[in-house]
């Protein structure tokens, strides 16, 4: 089997690639007999093209016979190749209509496509994910953009740090008054959030005592669903009932809104579910939060301050609290900032290609190597020019005709 690295074509471009230069020799030296590997050149690319050639890695820019070629992003349309497996983040299945016409040139193309979202073992769990880097680079940029927010502290960007220990000895610069950090989402994002208030040295407390005590040093909690929804009839929560039937649940976030000078939101969000608030209770003088992380930067999402993606060129837009309008990024003194980058892990490419590297090396390569594999194909969308059955519910999506 040849597999072809290809180059990110998506603009801003990701830096990320699936496997570095060391896993693709292990691989090779591991599966002498079965693998093959060719890389196309990339100037963007967080490992250079020499860091391949070094250890003997064909780099190449035609990558028609190929077997399999694998990305970080969307492929541009045009770049597709026809008659090929591609393995990606699609971002359709949810029905995203921005990749509607990238859906329909891979049917047409006839490109049997799997996506790593829907990879998962036989427990129904996801194998292989950047959540954990998503939350490291999140929680950094709020902590960044508080220091901007405030003039307490100046850190560099993430982007420019070499690699995550060059970005933990800058975050010995954080200096914070007695503020209080509100975190939503205890999975891999919400972890990866941890690692770095932890590594500053910021207390944990439980929510309880979040909401009740007064603290003369900096302290964060961690909420999951049940500490911020409940049941509308009654006030309850079930966890079962909650994921199968969030319509009946409501919010009442909006405590943890006023005691709260940031908040760093990495929980997974069900449209069908309540949003934390509404955009108009941003105006009210008991609304205390300043700085948004929204690091799971749903647009109009579970985060109604988040109504566009930010950008790695430019991280940080702030929202008036009376008119809801965008401003400049701190460009008034009350207005709240809001850091809501969708592609973070790009922000430090190295550590995060290597951890999801590792992760396809355990959970992907073997199963591509086998005959057939019913995992592969749970997470196939799309092959012989037509949806799987697994996926036969995008069809509609699928159907409707671009503009």
């Amino acid at each position: 089997m040849k597999i072809g690295l290809i180059r990110e074509g998506k603009i801003p471009p990701d830096k990320r690639v699936p496997f570095t230069p060391k896993q693709v020799r292990k691989l090779l030296d591991l599966y002498p007999n079965d693998l093959e590997f060719k890389v196309e050149p990339s100037p963007i690319r967080c490992f250079s093209d020499d860091e391949f050639v070094e250890l003997d890695i064909q780099v190449d820019s035609d990558l028609s016979d190929c077997d399999v070629l694998m990305g970080i992003k969307e492929v541009p349309i045009d770049q597709l190749i026809p008659n090929k497996t591609y393995i990606f983040f699609s971002h359709t299945i949810k029905k995203q209509v921005y990749n509607r016409k990238l859906l329909q040139a891979v049917l047409k193309k006839n490109i049997k496509l799997i996506d790593y979202e829907v990879l998962k073992n036989e427990k129904g769990e996801r194998t292989v994910a950047f959540g954990r880097w998503a939350g490291i680079v999140g929680a950094y940029n709020g902590l960044w953009t508080y220091g901007k927010k405030t003039g307490l502290f100046d850190l560099k960007r993430a982007f420019e740090c070499f690699d995550r220990s060059e970005m933990d000895l800058e975050l010995k610069k954080v200096q914070l008054p007695p503020i209080k950090i509100v975190v939503t989402g205890t999975g891999r994002v919400g972890k990866g959030v941890l690692e770095v208030l932890h590594t500053v040295g910021i207390k944990q407390v439980a929510p309880k005592e979040f909401l009740h005590q007064y603290y003369d040093e900096a302290v964060f909690t961690v909420l999951s669903s049940a500490d911020f929804n409940r049941r509308k009839t009654d006030g309850g929560f079930d966890k079962e009932e909650f994921y199968a039937d969030p319509q009946k649940y409501e919010s009442h976030f909006l405590k943890y809104a006023e005691v709260s000078d940031i908040l760093m939101a990495a929980a997974y969000w069900d449209s069908r579910a309540p949003r934390l608030f509404e955009l108009e209770d941003i105006s009210s003088e008991d609304f205390n939060i300043s700085v948004i992380a929204d690091i799971t930067c749903d647009i109009h999402g579970s985060v109604p301050t988040t109504v566009k993606a930010s950008t790695i060129s430019d991280p940080v837009y702030d929202i008036d609290r009376d008119s809801f309008e965008i401003l400049p990024a701190f460009g008034k003194q009350n207005s709240i900032s809001v850091m809501a980058i969708d592609n973070l892990p790009t922000e430090l490419p190295r550590n995060a290609s290597e951890e999801f590297g590792q992760q396809l090396i355990e959970n992907l390569i073997p199963e591509l190597l086998k005959p057939s594999s019913k995992i592969l194909d749970k997470a196939t969308i799309a092959k012989e020019g037509d949806l799987t059955l697994e996926f036969m519910y995008l069809k509609d999506y699928v159907n409707e005709i671009v503009e």
